[in-house]
């Protein structure tokens, strides 16, 4: 923008500089104040003794009278007048026709307007040069170099991922010392490929390794290859490598190398030429007969299932190092990265947060601390409590309170109850993780949810689990049939029903947990989605057998979470009634309740109880708001494999 300003005020000013010397040099256009007079009314004031004084350049005459006024006139050829006006006394000067500056200023002055619009063109003609240069360089490569003189990233700053920084170490060794390893025959890979889901720190990581290496560091993103001109991509992968090769040993960093490393000729109508064609160049840059010695190529996708199988090849990414999301001893070192520039208070506990997040990337445990600091900020504390932390873990998983919420009398009973019927379900049912909290608060979507705390990351799912997850989703359904009757109940158990649905059907066609379909995978995703609507690999009795089979699984969850709810109907109105006061229990106060005890407040807490442990992402019983609203429900833990 400001290159456009400059531009225009310049050639506004050429334009006016133009216009004002063309209008200075037009002839006539000085204005005079002397009188014109008529040769024969000179000649009548010479006579009578009107005329004072005249200036004489050649046949311009200029003067001036006896009453002070300025004349001028054009005298014809008459050899009488000057004696005539020496005889009458009057003043006479004479000067030569051209006497005002030297010839070569007054040619200068009279080419001065041809001169600035030569040079005018001239500067056009240059502009226009500029802007072919700039299209000549469309192809050259978009890389950035990162000198990380400030700011700089190493292994240090990159925690919970231990096994990938270990993988990576070799490529920071071979860039320090290459002796060590070529003197042996042994060759560095070419190219090392970081897969895993978004915010684990791929980028990071390559950051890191330049940062440890200290070596030039140039990032990239794929799609800054692919333009709508088949070729581009192609010029742009050359320049980036020869780039490369000056600055050898380098990195070169593609993230997000998906956007051009696709599988070829997929898709609609055979592929993208473009694409295909930076594809192919980058794939003879990496390995074909010359070869890029000391430049290293790292890329990072979450999509390693749609990438070419030439580009994975070894000779080009040798190496694919995963970069999970991190254990609870993982996410812990990374919180004690980010809680470094925070001031914490003395109750903060870096390992008790980590528990409460299974399933966090590095980004969003970066998120957590930063909406924690934020919290705090707004309530004008120094430091970072617990109690920040807790609420911004609440946040994140669940949403924002929405205290505003206009709730009825009626709506916040039948909420309590439908949580209380979860909160039971969880606390008997043996296979069922610990329940951490129960609220009847707003957040997000979801009138209401129970929270529940595992022991430990789960990377399993037993068959008794499964189960024990569709009895805590039904509960929130039967505590509303045993208060208000089945005829009177409400939409609130929508997301419940999913979630069992989706965990059920999964038991069913993908965990091989049905006796009566075995273990056969029925959800093939290789089958996908055909052009014309979803494909299928069984018959249609087969279906209904899943059908079957998922109805069977849920009913009986439904059932026992009833006798459930039959058997301790008492502790359901209590827990439910206390939800009504207290808005929010712990899973102390929980079970405090289910045995009869009266629970204890602390007086600090003015919207419910200061939590001292994590909460969790594994959040159930979501009571929704009405409408459309998905509420949420149940998530299996990740399986292997």
């Amino acid at each position: 923008m400001n290159n456009l300003g400059r531009n225009l005020a310049l050639w506004v000013s050429i334009i006016l500089l133009l216009l004002l010397l063309v209008n200075m040099f037009q002839p006539g256009t000085a204005q005079h104040a002397a009188q014109q007079l008529a040769y024969s009314d000179f000649v009548a004031d010479i006579d009578s003794g009107h005329v004072r004084s005249v200036v004489m350049q050649n046949h311009n005459i200029s003067g001036t009278l006896t009453d002070g006024t300025a004349f001028e006139t054009y005298a014809p050829m008459d050899p009488s007048l000057v004696s005539r006006m020496v005889g009458k006394g009057v003043e006479v000067v004479a000067k030569p026709l051209e006497q005002d500056g030297s010839p070569l200023l007054r040619y200068f002055l009279n080419s001065l307007p041809i001169i600035l619009l030569v040079a005018a063109w001239l500067f056009m003609m240059r502009q226009m040069q500029g802007a072919g240069g700039r299209a000549m360089g469309f192809g050259k490569s978009r890389a950035k170099m990162l000198t990380e003189k400030h700011g700089r990233v190493t292994f240090e700053d990159v925690a919970g991922i231990d096994e990938a920084k270990g993988e990576l170490q070799e490529i920071v060794d071979f860039l320090k010392d290459p002796q060590k390893f070529t003197r042996l025959g042994g060759k560095i890979p070419k190219g090392v490929l970081l897969v895993g889901p978004p915010g684990t720190g791929k980028t990071l990581l390559a950051r890191a390794i330049a940062g440890e290496a200290n070596v030039p560091f140039f990032t990239i993103s794929g799609s800054d290859f692919v333009e709508m001109f088949v070729g581009v991509g192609a010029s742009r992968v050359r320049d980036m490598f020869e780039q490369g090769k000056k600055s050898a040993p380098c990195i070169i960093f593609i993230d997000e190398i998906d956007a051009v490393g696709r599988h070829r000729g997929a898709g609609m109508g055979g592929g993208n030429d473009e694409r295909e064609q930076t594809l192919n160049q980058m794939l003879v840059e990496m390995d074909g007969f010359e070869s890029n010695e000391g430049v290293i190529l790292i890329a990072a996708t979450n999509r390693p299932d749609v990438l070419d199988p030439a580009l994975l090849r070894p000779g080009r990414f040798d190496r694919q190092v995963v970069v999970p999301n991190p254990d609870v001893s993982g996410r812990e070192k990374i919180l004690r990265v980010h809680m470094r520039k925070v001031p914490l208070a003395s109750d903060v506990d870096p390992r008790i947060i980590a528990r409460g997040t299974p399933g966090f990337s590095g980004a969003d445990l970066a998120n957590l601390v930063n909406e924690a600091a934020l919290s705090a900020a707004r309530l004008g504390r120094r430091t970072v409590s617990m109690r920040e932390f807790e609420d911004a873990k609440d946040k994140v998983l669940m949403g924002v309170e929405r205290r505003s919420l206009v709730m009825s009398d009626d709506e916040k009973k039948r909420t309590a109850y439908h949580e209380a019927g979860h909160a039971i379900t969880a606390v008997l049912v043996p296979e069922s993780e610990p329940i951490h909290k129960a609220t009847i608060i707003p957040r997000g979507r979801a009138l209401g949810m129970v929270m529940r705390l595992p022991e430990d990351d789960r990377l399993s799912m037993s068959k008794k689990n499964a189960i024990a997850h569709l009895v805590v989703a039904m509960g929130g359904r039967v505590a509303e049939e045993v208060v208000y009757g089945k005829d009177n109940v409400c939409n609130g158990a929508m997301g419940d029903i999913k979630m069992a649905t989706r965990v059920a059907r999964s038991m069913v066609t993908e965990w091989g947990m049905s006796e009566k379909l075995g273990m056969i995978a029925y959800a093939d995703e290789d089958q996908g989605n055909s052009f014309f609507g979803a494909s299928r690999n069984f018959s249609e009795q087969t279906a209904r057998d899943i059908d079957d089979e998922v109805k069977r699984l849920i009913d009986e969850a439904y059932v026992q979470a009833r006798n459930y709810l039959h058997d301790h109907v008492d502790e359901l109105h209590r827990l439910a009634e206390a939800l009504l006061e207290y808005e929010t229990l712990t899973g102390e106060d929980i079970r405090q309740i289910m045995r009869g005890q009266p629970i204890e407040r602390p007086e600090e807490a003015d919207d419910g109880p200061v939590n001292r442990r994590a909460s969790v992402p594994q959040v159930t019983g979501e009571s929704s708001s009405s409408g459309p609203v998905d509420g949420g429900g149940v998530v299996p833990a990740p399986q292997p494999g």
